[in-house]
């Protein structure tokens, strides 16, 4: 019991397995800031009973002290934080509160924590095996998820607007595989975004996961037509041996409204010149220096809409065009969807014709 509160003894901790991870009122990955950034739950919050530099200071000890000594330092280094959870992160939690913990393995430090909210009386559980468990069934699921759903593949030129009529079809109600907003990233060589940075492979591959998980088997999954790497992070083989089977959509538009849609997308680059600059580098080999010399002047003078155009025609429609024979053939048998406007009411007015298609 908890000293002086005269509380009886707390319950046995409950144990559940990645089946049931669902309705808890909050994850909670007690693993150190590191390890968390590396993966985790999607939706987990981090609630570390050891930061890096303790976690390291333990295991530095356990090695080359005893594990007595590790463990008598762990104990009291975990007490003090959890004490600090306490007094901070669930100060104001109603008494029916029920969080899942987990740890590494399931093991001492989500135990730990576990057992002092359960002592206190809030019914917290923790999750079998840590999460080695669920990188396991991860990584096992990411083989057969995708072979259960029917996937719709939405093809169109750099600047057709695919992104975006993702959006308006799930602001439709529709079911979205949105890969490029997962991965942080466009896609294409100039495709980073500024104020996100991109997962890790393994936290990519658990969003990846979760929206799969989360899909109606009876009904259509749209998903744009992305290559092996998005950025520096790659799709898993077999959604993307599933996407290239499967039926596609084609989504076409005329260069000015491809245009004016890249503009807004880029905004970051019409801000600062230099940054498109920069990228251009990295198609040198392919399109020649003077080329990209000619192309770099042409971003400093503002002449935005012939630059983007001309990149359209020289770089990213040829470069489409090889790729889409290659890799997504069922997109010549597939709808064509014409864009006549970069406007939300054009995509919305699109979405309705897609998803009368594929109903």
């Amino acid at each position: 019991m908890l000293c002086g509160t005269g509380s009886p003894p707390a319950k046995r901790i409950e144990v559940v397995g990645m089946a049931d991870i669902n309705g808890f009122d909050e994850i909670i990955d007690v693993r150190s800031p590191s390890e968390f950034a590396e993966d985790h739950i999607p939706g987990a919050i981090n609630l570390p009973v050891l930061n890096d530099a303790e976690r390291a200071r333990v295991g530095t000890d356990y090695k080359q002290v005893s594990a007595f000594d590790a463990k008598k330092i762990g104990a009291a280094l975990v007490s003090r934080n959890i004490a600090r959870h306490l007094e901070s992160h669930f100060a104001d939690k109603p008494k029916k509160y029920r969080p899942l913990v987990y740890c590494w393995r399931g093991g001492n430090r989500s135990g730990s924590l576990a057992h002092v909210l359960r002592s206190i009386g809030w019914p917290a559980a923790q999750l079998d095996g840590g999460y080695k468990a669920f990188r396991k069934t991860v990584m096992a699921e990411l083989e057969t998820l995708p072979e259960r759903l029917r996937l719709v593949v939405v093809c169109g030129r750099t600047g057709s607007g695919k992104s975006r009529f993702l959006q308006a079809l799930r602001e439709a109600g529709a079911q979205v595989l949105d890969l490029e907003d997962l991965a942080a990233h466009k896609g294409s060589v100039l495709g980073g975004l500024p104020d996100r940075p991109q997962p890790s492979q393994k936290y990519f591959e658990s969003l990846i996961w979760a929206d799969l998980h989360g899909f109606d088997a009876d009904r259509p999954v749209f998903v744009e037509s992305e290559s092996k790497k998005i950025g520096r992070l790659h799709t898993p083989d077999t959604l993307l041996a599933r996407m290239r089977s499967a039926e596609c959509l084609t989504l076409e538009a005329d260069i000015p409204v491809r245009v004016a849609l890249l503009k807004e997308e880029y905004g970051h680059f019409l801000a600062e010149p230099q940054l498109l600059n920069r990228q251009l580098d990295c198609l040198v080999d392919l399109q020649g220096h003077q080329r990209i010399e000619r192309w770099k002047q042409m971003a400093l003078a503002g002449q935005w809409d012939e630059l983007v155009a001309e990149l359209l025609v020289d770089h990213y429609d040829p470069a489409y065009n090889r790729s889409l024979s290659r890799n997504y053939p069922q997109a010549t048998q597939g709808p064509h969807l014409c864009l006549d406007s970069p406007q939300p009411a054009a995509f919305l007015a699109l979405s309705d014709k897609a998803l009368q298609h594929f109903a």
